[in-house]
């Protein structure tokens, strides 16, 4: 069964909604000339509507029938200019609570309106500001903001009020929440849920007690399975499940909502009621459910995507799913335009689109090699995987290769996990019951953790893969040449050449990345010296270096790319990093984090000073997360590391702030690393006694600006300074000031843009130990090692 094209006719409204949204909302000064411009438009399109069914139609029109065309064209502007408008008509009120309420000590009356998550730094959760005040004086408020907690108050859920000291800064651009507010431990829980919030916050509540006492990880996705709440899902299972391609299963998604309309479609039909009164029954469960789970955008989006799938697949027909997909799209964007920055909400339109229109043909493509009900249990996995994998590497620079295969394993187990643990929710006032039935929803929900578990261990679970927009285009083409090879074989000659030139592409790429893989994981490292105790990664410019002590690492920010770090660490066989230190967030410091997702045991930050900053440490994903303070210390192997800076608030968050670290031991030289410390900033530190000199090597501040302190670096006494920077930077780095600085105070000098990877050991010698230094690209004259 083919689609209609006439169900692809709204689809030009979804896409002109969604591009008007996204750029009224990045650019709401502008917000106001798009509405006014697509409104102008669809008075001119009105006006040549009319024109035209005034007067007889000629043959070409017959052809091509321009009444549908400028139907199309004026329902898609008319969108266009809602989602625009809505953005306009918030614009004032959303700048004037930036304009007053950054960088001030605030007193902020708040009303919850999303489950509080937990986050690396504490607790977020979405809410609006009711009131917010300095001082004396009320500033703008009733605007969407992120609440960030350390901790979580007694009775923050959906419904409550907070009133809480905090300080605030603007949300990035794009963003719903106007303002990221940071919230100090004395806030309080004012006034709890009431009414149908407060009976199912206590129902919520009820499930995650009861599930609390069964074995994890299984118990732990209970709730999330169930009602959406992932408060109980360990950092360690929450990676497992990235990497199996079963996050999916951890929040209500889609998926969930579809089970439960599912299940009330068919209770429906086995009381004999007729197609409508089941589709309107499944649709009245499906809101009683976003109710339960909270009515949250996230949710909402979620539940609206399923009911258009299950609603195509109940009633058969995919054209009129496509439609109101689309319909449905435009729709949540014009009355909601920030959604179009929302990864989540275009990955739940590409999901529900592959359901609806391409899973079909690849099951009767699979059908040639297999069974028809393994065909289309396979379909569905694969549709979703080859749509929405080029989305997810924008943000993770991996694709899951035994993602389809978890899923069909876990699938099973995900509708009987949410239907028992949803049955125990609601069963909470009857608590024997309500516990039986936790206890049965943890069988499969611990199914679905093992298979996690199993399948991300299984050797290349994770296919690195290039990050942004290069990823994007190379999955996109690798997933047309999957599907063209998997569909069934048309007559035309175009449509034969097309697929016998995929899967020679295939081949080749597969190739390709077998001889990569080979070099990258066997001859380069055969190559390279395994004693070191210190390495300084080539990663361009910036900073990224490792330090090794009785087989335990840490690493000392990431460069800018996370393919390059990635590409260290796997040279230099490190698997897994005890501590990470992000010295402060430059791109060029942190913008290989990504890098770090799923392997990091401690991290150890600089002061957040955006948004942007917690979305970096968040995606981190470590087991455990500090801001680091002066004195904080902690061993690592055999040596011990210590914080020496930030000391005070004097400098905000950036260079000066940067995190300062110390570490020696046995097997590690005395060594100090200054992140970007300007000359101001390294006077202060000098001063503040801190420092124990002397120190066998020194990380050269700022790439090797000229903004240097030479008097810390007399202190220091170093022997060898490492200098990480770029080949032909565009900032003149590492200058001759710095490098002049250091050959005077008597330093050897190792820098990644002419030695490449540098490597330093160390040697017993009669005279005590010495250190050794492995270049790369060894200078003229000087072997690989000194």
């Amino acid at each position: 069964m083919t689609v209609d094209s006439r169900a692809f006719r709204m689809v030009p409204a979804a896409v002109a909604t969604w591009a008007a949204a996204a750029a009224s909302t990045f650019f709401p000064e502008m917000a106001g000339a798009i509405a006014a411009g697509c409104g102008g438009l669809v008075v001119v399109a009105l006006a040549l509507l009319i024109r035209i069914r005034m007067r007889p139609s000629t043959r070409a029109e017959r052809a091509v029938d321009p009444v549908t065309v400028l139907a199309v064209v004026i329902v898609a502007l008319a969108f266009a200019a809602a989602a625009a408008a809505t953005t306009a008509v918030a614009a004032p009120a959303r700048e004037a609570a930036v304009a007053s309420a950054t960088s001030r000590a605030l007193e902020i009356t708040a009303q919850i309106t999303a489950k509080p998550e937990r986050s690396i730094l504490g607790w977020r959760v979405d809410a609006v500001a009711e009131s917010i005040r300095a001082g004396a004086h009320d500033l703008p408020a009733g605007v969407p903001v992120t609440l960030l907690l350390e901790e979580r108050p007694e009775g923050l859920d959906v419904g409550a009020r907070l009133h809480a000291d905090a300080t605030a800064f603007a949300a990035d651009a794009g963003e719903r929440a106007v303002l990221v507010v940071r919230v100090r431990p004395s806030g309080a829980v004012v006034e709890p849920p009431t009414g149908t919030m407060a009976v199912f916050a206590g129902l919520r509540a009820a499930l995650l007690a009861a599930s609390g006492g069964l074995p994890a990880p299984g118990a732990g996705l209970i709730p999330g399975l169930a009602v959406g709440d992932t408060s109980q899902v360990a950092p360690e299972l929450d990676e497992q499940m990235k990497a199996a391609s079963l996050s999916h299963l951890t929040a209500v998604s889609g998926a969930n909502c579809a089970i439960v309309v599912g299940l009330a479609f068919l209770l429906a039909a086995a009381l004999g009621l007729p197609r409508g009164a089941r589709v309107a029954a499944g649709l009245l469960t499906l809101g009683g459910f976003v109710l339960l789970v909270t009515p949250e955008p996230s949710v909402v989006r979620a539940a609206t995507m399923s009911a258009v799938a299950m609603l195509a697949l109940l009633l058969g027909r995919r054209g009129a799913g496509v439609a109101v997909l689309a319909l449905s799209v435009a729709v949540l964007l014009a009355g909601d335009p920030w959604l179009a920055s929302s990864l989540g909400f275009a990955l739940s339109v590409a999901a529900t689109g592959a359901l609806l229109v391409l899973a079909p043909p690849l099951a009767r493509g699979l059908e040639r090699v297999l069974p028809r009900a393994v065909a289309v249990a396979l379909a569905v996995p694969l549709a979703a995987q080859l749509v929405c994998g080029p989305l997810i590497v924008l943000i993770t620079p991996g694709v899951s290769l035994y993602g389809v295969a978890a899923n069909l394993l876990a699938g099973p187990a995900a509708p009987a996990a949410t239907i028992l643990g949803l049955s125990a929710c609601l069963a909470a006032p009857l608590p024997a019951l309500a516990a039986g039935l936790t206890a049965l929803a943890w069988v499969p929900a611990a199914w679905i953790a093992a298979t996690a578990e199993a399948v991300s261990a299984l050797p290349g679970a994770i296919l690195p893969w290039a990050e942004g927009l290069s990823g994007l285009l190379a999955l996109t083409m690798a997933g047309v040449a999957i599907t063209l090879v998997i569909l069934r074989p048309g007559r035309r000659r175009i449509a034969l050449v097309a697929r016998r030139l995929s899967a020679l592409g295939l081949l080749i790429a597969a190739g390709v990345l077998a001889g990569t893989v080979v070099v990258a994981a066997v001859i380069v490292p055969m190559r390279t010296p395994h004693d070191w105790r210190i390495a300084m990664c080539d990663i361009g410019q910036g900073d990224a270096v490792l330090l090794r002590s009785a087989g335990r690492v840490m690493l000392v920010d990431t460069g800018p790319d996370p393919d390059l770090l990635t590409g260290c660490l796997d040279r230099l066989g490190i698997g897994r990093l005890d501590v990470a230190v992000l010295t402060h967030f430059d791109l060029d410091h942190v913008g290989g984090a990504a890098a770090l997702a799923g392997r990091t045991d401690l991290l150890v930050h600089g002061p957040v000073g955006e948004a942007q900053d917690e979305r970096t440490v968040s995606g981190v994903g470590a087991a455990r997360t500090v801001q680091g303070e002066v004195g904080m210390r902690g061993t690592l192997g055999d040596a011990m590391w210590r914080v020496l800076w930030p000391a005070s608030a004097a400098f905000p968050p950036g260079n000066d702030a940067s995190v300062v670290v110390e570490i020696e031991g046995p097997d590690l030289p005395r060594t100090i690393l200054l992140g970007d410390l300007g000359a101001d900033a390294q006077r202060a530190l000098l001063s503040s006694r801190v420092l124990h000199p002397p120190y066998r090597v020194v990380k050269l501040s700022h790439h090797g600006s000229a903004d240097q302190e030479p008097a810390l670096y007399r202190a220091l006494g170093a022997e060898l300074a490492l200098i990480s920077v770029g080949i032909d930077n565009d900032y003149g780095h590492p200058r001759d000031e710095a490098l002049r600085m250091a050959q005077n105070l008597g330093m050897s000098i190792a820098r990644t843009d002419q030695d490449g990877l540098v490597l330093v050991g160390t040697v017993s010698t009669d005279t005590g130990i010495r250190l050794t230094l492995w270049r790369e690209r060894a200078p003229p004259g000087v072997g690989g090692a000194e």
